[in-house]
């Protein structure tokens, strides 16, 4: 433990530097509180015991200054060494950042009880700011936790929304494209019915992971919208790129070579419905993008499934 001792009373200073060795404390001395303040900020020491009336700057202006040089979360304890005993210096000295008061001469045995009170409220603090860490770890994990869908680890139909509106509200501002694909696992119920709801989730699990790959962009997010359905967002993207997009996720879910004997095409496939827009200024709703997605989806299952389709309207005035 490092203890900083702001004294220019030689007598005084040497008295309390012998009473903190003996305390197993070691002392950095300062001989006036400008010499102080620069120790303070090279040492960081864990205790501050300071004279108040010192030539040039005061005791009360270097605890101020001290309190202001501190991070958000730091203390250090400052103790007030004075030969003033009224009142007012009492509330000045607490006021301007001060713990503790000892009167001169010191005394050994008061300095030490100081000492540790202050030794004590300084570990009670420092296990209340480690609690608070740790809680604040855990309610962002939860945060976290609660963007993601269970089953398959991507984002989750909340974080999907939440983004939306974000991006949607952003690409209104910048007059920029946005474009969105509804994503469907073809004849899933069939799947599930054939081969049991275990391999079911195995294979959602197999397509989340394959539709997310298929993004390059920190931006774009791919989420499980629903049962079999995905979802994507694709900022900054018209609807040529978005369709591309597309192309990747569907061929490479067909790559995948799940058996599904349900379907025509023997393996797992999905389709795909893409709508791209730039969103009118101070329109705050991103239902119509959204709405053309799902009618581009439906098209492509009334088409055969196994393909992508798009909605051809890019902007609206």
């Amino acid at each position: 433990m490092k203890a900083l001792l702001i004294e220019d009373t030689l007598t005084s200073a040497t008295l309390v530097s012998h009473q903190l060795r003996k305390m197993g404390i070691e002392p950095i001395l300062a001989r006036d509180g400008e010499r102080g303040i620069e120790l303070f900020k090279a040492e960081r020491p864990d205790l501050i015991l300071l004279d108040i009336i010192m030539p040039g700057m005061d005791g009360f202006e270097v605890a101020r200054r001290i309190r202001q040089l501190e991070q958000a979360g730091e203390w250090t304890p400052i103790i007030f060494l004075t030969a003033r005993t009224s009142d007012a210096d009492l509330e000045k000295g607490i006021s301007v950042g001060g713990d503790d008061y000892l009167i001169k001469p010191v005394s050994e045995t008061v300095l030490a009880a100081k000492v540790k009170a202050m030794q004590r409220i300084a570990q009670m603090r420092y296990s209340l700011l480690v609690l608070t860490r740790k809680l604040d770890d855990a309610n962002q994990e939860l945060t976290r936790l609660s963007s993601l869908d269970g089953l398959t680890g991507i984002s989750n139909r909340r974080q999907f929304d939440e983004i939306l509106l974000r991006e949607w509200r952003r690409s209104g501002r910048q007059a920029k494209p946005l474009s969105i694909l509804l994503c469907d696992v073809d004849h899933f119920k069939q799947f599930n019915d054939g081969y049991g709801h275990q391999v079911g989730d195995e294979c959602l699990k197999a397509v989340a992971r394959t539709l997310q790959s298929a993004l390059r962009r920190p931006a774009d997010l791919v989420a499980r919208y629903g049962g079999e359905e995905f979802a994507a967002i694709l900022p900054d993207t018209d609807l040529p790129g978005a369709l591309r997009v597309a192309e990747v996720m569907r061929s490479a879910v067909e790559a995948l070579r799940i058996t599904h004997r349900f379907t025509p095409y023997g393996v797992v496939t999905v389709s795909i419905g893409v709508a791209s827009m730039t969103p009118p200024r101070g329109e705050a709703d991103s239902a119509c993008l959204l709405k053309r997605a799902d009618d581009a989806l439906y098209g492509a299952k009334q088409s055969g499934r196994n393909r992508i389709s798009a909605t051809p309207i890019e902007s609206v005035a």
